[in-house]
């Protein structure tokens, strides 16, 4: 498998269809299993206290418990426990990654080779967009917001530059998990961009779609 020097080889993965990570951005997830909570426990104890979040693959006709190819490696930079011993964790998005052969062995999660090439771009300063129309994607929010009577810090969103902006639409929106894949796989910050556009537009014109609330 190929290696990048400054990244694991090997890291734990955790599947959960419609979760999207992307490089530079945070992702909130609770833990609660005890397997996964294990895992956050083996995370801790590494220098990149790496987690791989990766949808499941749940095209017809394949085994329920394969995984798409390419997912994310997030980095435990905050986590707090609750009263129940229940986990509140916050994964920074470090790089994208093309999964390579699962790991057997004596842990309660899963385990899997992995590959960074294809990827450098993600451990690269902030993107940029020069043919971002940002008038033209607010506008369509506010209409998709307001057919959804959904709320949202509009001046935050005027105020995020470029990446940040069409990232965290890309992980918060209530897309379908196979639409969430292809934001994961686009090759630029323009691709996702054009993306989410047409997928926004899809929503508008009646298409599926789950509901989200931005704070």
């Amino acid at each position: 498998m190929s290696k990048r020097p400054d990244l694991p080889e090997v890291i734990p993965i955790f599947p959960l269809p419609g979760a999207l990570l992307l490089p530079r951005a945070c992702l909130p997830l609770h833990l609660f299993e005890p397997r996964y909570l294990v895992m956050l426990e083996d995370a801790l104890k590494t220098p990149e206290r790496a987690i791989g979040m990766i949808q499941p693959n749940v095209t017809p006709g394949r085994d329920g418990a394969g995984l798409h190819a390419i997912g994310c490696m997030g980095r435990v930079t905050q986590f707090s426990e609750t009263e129940d011993g229940r986990y509140m964790i916050t994964l920074t998005g470090v790089s994208r990654f093309r999964l390579g052969e699962e790991i057997e062995g004596f842990t309660p999660y899963r385990r899997a080779q992995v590959s960074w090439t294809g990827f450098e771009r993600d451990l690269g300063p902030h993107e940029d967009d020069p043919g971002f129309d940002r008038p033209r994607l607010m506008s369509l929010l506010r209409q998709f917001f307001a057919a959804r009577d959904l709320n949202t810090d509009w001046e935050s969103l005027e105020q995020a530059d470029d990446e940040l902006l069409i990232n965290s639409l890309s992980m918060l929106l209530g897309f379908e998990p196979e639409d969430k894949q292809a934001l994961l796989e686009a090759p630029s910050l323009s691709t996702r961009r054009e993306t989410l556009v047409t997928l926004i537009e899809y929503a508008l014109r009646g298409g599926g779609g789950e509901e989200e609330t931005m704070q």
